[in-house]
């Protein structure tokens, strides 16, 4: 490489490249708020999509200009080594050092597609800085007082600093101070107190902001969280959540990523990981928008989980799907699910448009019903951690994205995303309390989906899992359409007794056509649970309530989805 084009030229590259990626981030990020306050909820979503997109593009440039103004010679292990030492380099001292390499990876496997990781072009595991722990503060207001009194709560709620007006300010105060006492009262046997934090920025997503911080009192600590709802008439202050649970729900991977204003990724990770201990750093990282940091914190995460242990990879519980094959650690939260080379003839789809319903997933508004699933490719596991009837079977059904070597298994693609309960199987071995409430929340789950404009497509029980909060999801994606893209049809009447015993419908029935009045052939319920659905749920066997979801979402009306039970709300409202 020439003098003139030297490591440091190209280190600038990557440098002012990663620079650009991250304003842009932050400016679509910064909007966030200002939509908020002025209730332009499809501008977020808008806003949301584009954020998404952001990155890909941005690693494309960068890949385009190094190549423009390096040469081809860029593109060599023996270049990037320099390269990669000159950007470690400028990159020091960064509050965003830990996305910087992330970013630099990215640029690395595209310019040098290579499997697994290589010390001497790519950031391992162990390059990345571990979040703040215990000295997260920089990113929060610590606000002294030894009691949670209306004065302290006062300053909280003006320092978020909205520029939009409260519907009304002293009754959202009384009931935020009186929740928050009783909360810190049951946690601590007492209201005393050490301090209370709260992070500067504010998490907003879909139509509701939220302010984030925590009580603590020596060692311990209590969430704090208010869910802020921005009404015709003003904002108000919809919830107050102060529960480990009651957050990580909020921080569900079956949701969209949050939009926050952040100046130090690993100081506000620090800061929620003390309130959410059992949530991955991975998962805290994709909960912000920074799902390609995510996505190397899970790679370092699992690494270490292969190192401890010496456990096999398995084939998931649950029956094998048509068209994926899904396999998983004993003791670990995750699956990995492969793409099989072929699939029967009752799937009509293809490969590609699996990959394709995967990508609209990451694009679509979850509204806390759908799995997140990360996308990886080329990864490489040694070949004693899988069990036996594993390798044959990924030998056998997925051989195209499966390569198994003497020492090493290559996975070539997958998806891994959280792991959870299949339904089916929850409902032969949960309590009838527990069972009777996942059968009204399957339910729900497809209610919310379809308010959402998301039409499962197959609706068995199979296909939809239990997470340890008993939050009912779908993780299946292969037949998800838009319910704007359906034909919801009544069923035709019989022409004759013989008609209804058919083996093959005798009318004409179209790629899109659905017949809601079949879905209670294909419930997979009996008994009382099935009488308990109905009862709760007929309404899904109609065509009404199907059409006027279409309608609801041609009009682009965003619904409202509350990541908590009405429990937790402060006021009534009136109609839900």
């Amino acid at each position: 490489m020439a003098a003139s084009k030297s490591p440091a030229q190209a280190g600038d590259i990557l440098l002012r490249s990663f620079e650009d990626y991250h304003q842009r981030y932050r400016a679509v990020t910064r909007r966030a708020r200002e939509r908020f306050e002025r209730r332009e909820w499809e501008g977020i979503h808008r806003d949301t999509v584009e954020r998404l997109e952001l990155y890909e593009r941005s690693v494309g440039e960068t890949v385009s200009s190094l190549r423009a103004r390096i040469g081809e010679q860029v593109a060599t292990p023996q270049a990037f080594g320099p390269i990669k030492a000159a950007f470690t380099e400028a990159i020091l001292g960064r509050d965003d050092f830990e996305l910087a390499q992330t970013f630099f990876n990215s640029v690395s496997r595209r310019l040098l597609p290579h499997r697994g990781l290589e010390a001497r072009i790519d950031y391992l595991s162990r390059d990345f800085p571990v979040p703040y722990k215990g000295w997260e503060m920089a990113s929060a207001r610590m606000y002294g007082v030894h009691r949670i009194d209306a004065v302290v709560v006062r300053k909280v709620l003006r320092d978020a600093g909205l520029r939009a007006p409260f519907q009304d300010f002293e009754r959202d105060l009384a009931a935020v101070v009186r929740r928050l006492g009783e909360a810190v009262t049951r946690a601590f046997g007492g209201p005393e107190i050490e301090a209370l934090d709260v992070l500067r920025p504010l998490f907003i997503r879909n139509k509701a902001a939220y302010l984030v911080g925590r009580a603590r009192r020596g060692p311990e600590t209590v969430p704090v969280v208010l869910a802020l709802l921005h009404e015709e008439g003003g904002v108000r202050v919809d919830a107050v959540l102060t529960t480990e649970d009651a957050v990580s729900i909020l921080f569900s991977f079956a949701r969209w990523y949050f939009h926050a204003e952040v100046e130090s990724p690993r100081e506000v990770i620090g800061f929620l990981h003390s309130i959410l201990p059992r949530k991955r750093i991975a998962e805290l990282y994709i909960s912000l928008g920074y799902h390609k940091h995510g996505k190397s914190e899970f790679y370092s995460d699992l690494a270490a989980v292969i190192a401890e242990t010496d456990e096999r990879f398995e084939r998931a519980p649950g029956e094998p799907g048509l068209v994926m094959s899904v396999f998983t650690l004993p003791s670990y939260e995750f699956v990995f699910k492969v793409i099989k080379d072929a699939f029967p003839s009752s799937k009509k789809t293809t490969r590609e448009r699996v990959r394709d319903k995967y990508r609209q997933v990451l694009h679509h508004d979850r509204v806390g019903r759908l799995v997140d699933f990360q996308e990886f490719d080329h990864l490489l596991f040694p070949r004693e951690r899988f069990s036996p009837e594993l390798l044959a079977e990924l030998e056998d059904v997925a051989a195209k994205n499966v390569g198994v070597e003497p020492a090493r298994v290559e996975i070539r693609h997958t998806y891994v995303g959280r792991r959870v309960r299949p339904l089916d199987l929850f409902l032969r071995e949960a309590s009838p309390e527990e069972c009777e409430a996942a059968v009204v929340d399957w339910g729900e789950t497809i209610k919310d989906l379809a308010a959402a404009d998301i039409f499962p497509g197959d609706l068995m029980l199979k296909n939809f899992g239990v997470t340890r909060h008993g939050r009912v999801v779908c993780y299946d994606y292969d037949e998800l359409v838009a319910v704007t893209d359906c034909n919801f049809r009544h069923m035709p009447p019989d022409r004759d007794p013989y008609d209804e015993m058919a083996a093959e419908p005798w009318f004409s029935v179209g790629d899109q056509d659905v017949f809601p009045a079949e879905f209670d052939r294909f419930l997979e319920l009996k008994g009382p649970l099935k009488e308990l659905f109905l009862e709760h749920h007929a309404d899904l066997l109609e065509v009404d309530f199907w059409r006027s979801r279409q309608e609801l979402n041609r009009q682009g009306e965003v619904i409202d989805f509350f990541p908590y039970p009405e429990s937790e709300r402060l006021h009534p409202v009136v109609g839900r």
